[in-house]
C-alpha cells in the first residue's frame, strides 16, 4: 500500500462510477423526446452498474440519438467504452460531453479520472482544475482529492499534497482527503504527520480494513509496538476475512 499504486481506497484506482463524485443528472421533463432520452440514459446507467456494458452502450447511444446534446449521456457512454476497451471512442465521447456542458463539473471530473488512467497527467490536471473552479461546484474537495491521487500516481508528491491540503481546508473532516494525506506522509517517511492525519480521520470517520492496515504500517515505522498491535488486533477482529487481514497475518509470521 503506497502512493505509487494508488493510496488507501483511492477513488482514482477504481471504476470511474464507483467512489468518485459525478453529477446525478437532472431529470429531463417536458417533451416526449426528452423523456425518452432520459429513460434510455437511466437504463444505460443501470446496465453499466450491473456490468452489462454492451446493453449499456446500446441504451446510451439511443439516448444520444434522441438528444444529441445530452452531455451526461455522452459522459456515461465514454465510461462504457472504457469498459469495452474502446479508448478512442471514449476519448471522443468525453470531448463531446465537455464541449456540450463546459461547466458540468461532474462530467469534467469523470473525464479527468479517465485521462489520469491513461497517464495523461497534465491534461487530467487541467480537467480537475476546471471542475474545481466551477462556481456551482459545492463539493470541490472531492475533485481536489481525486486530483491529488492522480498527481501521486505521477510521483508528483508535492503537488499531490497541495491538492489534499486544499481539500482538507475546504472540509476539515473529509475522510478521503485525510486518509490520502496519511498515506502520502507515510510514503514520504513523514510518519509523525501520517499518524496525525490518521488520527484526524478516525476522529470523524469509521475505520476500514485498509485504514487499519495503514495504521499498523505507520506505528511500526514509528517503532510504537503497542499502537501497532492495537491496530492489528482491531483489523483481525473487525475484518478477519479482508485481504488486508490476510496480508498482515502473512507479514507477522
Amino acid at each position: 500500500m503506497n502512493a505509487r499504486t494508488g493510496f488507501v481506497t483511492a477513488c482514482i484506482a477504481t471504476s470511474m462510477l464507483v467512489g468518485c463524485v459525478t453529477n446525478d443528472p437532472t431529470i429531463h421533463t417536458g417533451e416526449p423526446s426528452e423523456y425518452a432520452a432520459e429513460q434510455n440514459y437511466q437504463l444505460g446507467t443501470q446496465y453499466f452498474r450491473n456490468g452489462s456494458y454492451e446493453l449499456a452502450r446500446d441504451r446510451l447511444e439511443r439516448a444520444i440519438e434522441i438528444d444529441p446534446k445530452y452531455a451526461e449521456a455522452h459522459s456515461m457512454l465514454a465510461m462504457t467504452y472504457v469498459q469495452l476497451d474502446s479508448i478512442r471512442l471514449a476519448t471522443e465521447s468525453f470531448n463531446r460531453a465537455v464541449r456540450l456542458e463546459p461547466d458540468n463539473f461532474g462530467v469534467r471530473n469523470s473525464y479527468a479520472v479517465f485521462l489520469c488512467q491513461q497517464r495523461q497527467f497534465d491534461d487530467a490536471r487541467k480537467q480537475f482544475d476546471k471542475a474545481i473552479n466551477v462556481r456551482e461546484n459545492d463539493n470541490p474537495e472531492v475533485m481536489m482529492t481525486n486530483a491529488g491521487v492522480c498527481m501521486a500516481q505521477n510521483s508528483d508528491y508535492e503537488l499531490a499534497e497541495q491538492y489534499f491540503r486544499s481539500a482538507i481546508s475546504v472540509r476539515p473532516t473529509y475522510g478521503e482527503a485525510l486518509i490520502q494525506m496519511a498515506s502520502l506522509m507515510h510514503e514520504t517517511n513523514e510518519d509523525l504527520l501520517s499518524r496525525a492525519f490518521l488520527q484526524r480521520y478516525l476522529a470523524a470517520n469509521e475505520a476500514s480494513a485498509a485504514v487499519l492496515y495503514l495504521g499498523v504500517q505507520i506505528e511500526s515505522a514509528l517503532s510504537d509496538t503497542r499502537a501497532a498491535d492495537d491496530y492489528y488486533g482491531q483489523l483481525l477482529t473487525d475484518f478477519p476475512d479482508s485481504p488486508e487481514a490476510k496480508q498482515m497475518l502473512i507479514e507477522r509470521r
